[in-house]
């Protein structure tokens, strides 16, 4: 997991996906004993919030086009990175068969919904040199069901408290080595100290930690992350969403954890956007 994209796909990976039109990788998933390194499988009734984002126009059809995670905030708005939506991502304008996968555990079973997105916005101040404010809003077509949406973390909620214990959610790579899961899956770690984080990420080609907007997590020997194809997902804690898998260097590395868009930087730039793109629907 290198480069500016790293909790996502791996630019040259996506690219010659989008270009071959054929799967990305073969069935297997995001890093130790599951996806998500250092994870274990979790079945999606427990986290119905947790969403898949697909286009097998883009990915092929071998885990149902799977490339991001996401997180249902409301009923027809889901969160993922900025960089998911990314030009050499999903194309520009957005492939149009994009969807949001939800209620379904096994990307290769027939359970739950795949929902068309109607709407992609970005986020104007999403900054890729140091990867700050990296989110976008994903307006769906049609609702998700009413218990299938989480509630943000707002500014001084103590859920962001460095100690915290936070779960980590998606289909990712769970080795580091493009072993794709096929089901979901969860990984338990800390929320660390922000100036930990900044002492990790002072400011390289791989982006800069920014507290205002990030936050990071994971164990100081390393071993629980997030990984390339979790990007977007939800990292969760006292039941509400704190932060979206973004970035990292490398996946499980001791002294390199992994970085999250922090939720209330959302929240209040949501809050100050005219017409802002999540409805309760």
């Amino acid at each position: 997991m290198r480069g500016r994209i790293v909790r996502a796909l791996a630019r040259p990976l996506v690219l010659a996906a989008a270009a071959a039109a054929i799967p990305l990788v073969t069935t297997a998933p995001a890093v130790a004993d599951s996806v998500v390194v250092g994870g274990f499988p979790v079945d999606v009734s427990h986290s119905p919030w947790a969403v898949a984002l697909s286009s097998r126009d883009r990915f092929g059809g071998s885990r149902s086009g799977q490339f991001c995670g996401g997180v249902a905030i409301a009923r027809t708005a889901v969160l993922t990175a900025a960089h998911c939506m990314g030009k050499e991502v999903v194309g520009a304008p957005p492939t149009s068969d994009l969807k949001v996968i939800t209620g379904r555990t096994d990307l290769l079973s027939g359970e739950g919904k795949e929902i068309h997105v109607r709407s992609v916005w970005v986020n104007p101040g999403y900054d890729t040199a140091t990867n700050a404010g990296d989110f976008a809003v994903l307006t769906l077509a049609e609702p998700v069901s009413r218990n299938a949406v989480i509630p943000m973390a707002g500014p001084g909620d103590p859920a962001y408290k460095p100690g915290t214990r936070a779960v980590v959610y998606g289909w990712g790579d769970t080795t580091g080595s493009a072993a794709y899961a096929r089901t979901l899956h969860a990984a338990r770690m800390r929320v660390l100290p922000d100036d930990q984080c900044e002492r990790a990420y002072p400011g390289s080609a791989e982006g800069t930690y920014r507290p205002r907007t990030m936050l990071c997590a994971g164990e100081p020997a390393g071993g629980r992350d997030a990984c390339q194809g979790d990007s977007g997902g939800p990292l969760v804690a006292q039941g509400r969403l704190i932060g979206l898998v973004s970035w990292g260097s490398g996946c499980g590395q001791p002294g390199r954890p992994g970085v999250y868009t922090r939720a209330s930087y959302v929240v209040r730039t949501l809050d100050r956007t005219g017409d802002s793109p999540v409805t309760q629907g």
